[in-house]
């Protein structure tokens, strides 16, 4: 339970991204901001279902590496990936070798492209959205599951994604900017686009 740390360059962080360099990264330029667009949704999807178990900071320094083998998360590409795609995804040290992972990220990409008729991929997501809360103060005051993203997650089972449970869910939601979890103090608290 702890609140924002202040780092070297006097900078108020969330705990997690005071520390490493890659994770100090993520935090200041890219978690809780909204992004846009089918790819980076479905990488945010993507990464958060291959999280799942491991350390964030793994699956960031596997980024550029899932990058080259899911085709810059480019769905039509992903989606007609066959069983000598799961072979190489699984024979690929650079990602996460879970074959179940490996196989829900090839169907989480079908499903995204059955998605496009009802308005695609990143507005399903964002019909999820929240009301705006107060700011956590601690890292205790983070939830980790929320209504809307038990929601979320059995709509996306209903709609054909696997490895999408509330809590990664719940996780993704945070990732995108559909939540803002930056703490009370922090210096990226309320810079999300919402």
């Amino acid at each position: 339970m702890s609140g924002p740390v202040v780092g070297p360059d006097g900078v108020a962080r969330c705990p997690w991204g005071a520390g490493d360099p890659v994770n100090l990264a993520y935090h200041d330029t890219e978690w809780g901001m909204r992004v846009s667009g089918e790819a980076a949704h479905l990488e945010r999807l993507t990464l958060e279902a291959f999280q799942s178990g491991l350390s964030w900071l793994t699956i960031l320094n596997k980024r550029p590496a899932f990058r080259a083998a899911f085709a810059d998360f480019d769905a039509d590409v992903v989606a007609a990936y066959g069983p000598s795609d799961v072979e190489r995804l699984m024979a690929d040290a650079g990602i996460v070798r879970n074959r179940r992972k490996v196989e829900a990220a090839i169907a989480n990409a079908r499903a995204t492209v059955a998605l496009r008729d009802g308005g695609g991929l990143e507005a399903f997501l964002w019909s999820f959205r929240p009301e705006p809360g107060p700011a956590p103060v601690t890292t205790a005051d983070v939830p980790t599951t929320s209504p809307e993203s038990v929601a979320m997650s059995k709509a996306l089972k209903k709609a054909g994604f696997a490895h999408v449970g509330p809590t990664t869910m719940y996780a993704l939601m945070e990732a995108v900017g559909l939540v803002d979890d930056h703490l009370e103090g922090c210096h990226r608290r309320g810079c999300a686009d919402l």
